[in-house]
């Protein structure tokens, strides 16, 4: 029976507690959530209506945008709690919270394979007197990046990321690179042709079964009720729903201020 406990919390997954967080701009409340918490659930979707401040949310936990008040914290499953909104933002990443771009963005001047060779650079290569520990990084990720690019169809690496959809990928692999215990996507299948669309959508599925916990961010409805465990609905600031993909989505609230009766 101890053995047995004990395995249990090896093996619970990441969480992020969201407690008094609010946010505003202008004047106005983006975001005011009371007491959430996210990754109860292998795969969550967040959906609402534009401007219901899902975006500033996901940056909020990131801490790249601050909050006015409130705590936001993350449990790795191991019994311990790290509140992130105390701490700069490029620590997250190496707590393994790891969020994706909603804007597309690149390094305009990097090939695709610098591009991801600076994404898993540990800092201590990243000064100007280790140039030449270039190769060492590259011994240690070439597999695993050659897996990613071949695996979305990057066909030479030694170029630019060039369209859209080639970065929207690329950032989607620097996610991966990190190794996420907890990863927020924003978009990410935004743009994408429906055959990479199902390929990112079988990575989140991997990782997830993996023991990471996801939270996807996106206006493609069919991919969050093929791909969620569980969806939250948020409005005006705030989560004001959250069920199964078929309970969310007959929901008349939804229906009537995001979806449409076309959509049910």
């Amino acid at each position: 029976m101890v053995a047995d406990v004990a395995a249990s919390v090896a093996v619970a997954r990441p969480r992020i507690r969201i407690q008094g967080a609010v946010k505003s701009f202008s004047g106005r409340v983006v975001v005011d959530v009371e007491n959430l918490v996210l990754g109860d659930r292998p795969i969550e979707g967040l959906i609402g209506p534009n401007g219901a401040g899902k975006t500033t949310l996901m940056r909020m936990v990131m801490h790249s945008t601050s909050l006015d008040r409130g705590t936001i914290s993350f449990l790795p499953g191991d019994g311990s709690e790290v509140a992130l909104s105390t701490l700069p933002a490029h620590r997250l990443a190496g707590l393994g919270v790891v969020k994706s771009n909603q804007v597309i963005m690149d390094f305009a001047e990097l090939t695709v394979w610098d591009s991801l060779l600076l994404a898993v650079a540990e800092s201590r290569y990243e000064q100007p007197h280790r140039i030449f520990s270039e190769g060492i990084v590259f011994e240690q990720h070439e597999a695993e990046i050659r897996q990613h690019l071949d695996y979305f169809g990057f066909t030479d690496p030694t170029l630019f990321a060039m369209s859209a959809g080639e970065k929207k990928l690329l950032d989607i692999v620097r996610c991966l690179l990190l190794k996420p215990r907890f990863l927020l996507l924003d978009e990410p299948t935004a743009g994408l042709p429906a055959d990479l669309t199902e390929k990112v959508m079988a990575v989140i599925r991997d990782l997830a079964a993996g023991g990471t916990s996801v939270v996807v961010v996106e206006h493609d409805l069919n991919v969050i009720w093929n791909l969620c465990d569980e969806v939250l609905f948020m409005a005006e600031g705030s989560v004001i729903l959250r069920g199964a993909p078929a309970t969310i989505r007959e929901n008349r609230t939804v229906v009537e201020k995001y979806l449409g009766e076309g959509h049910v």
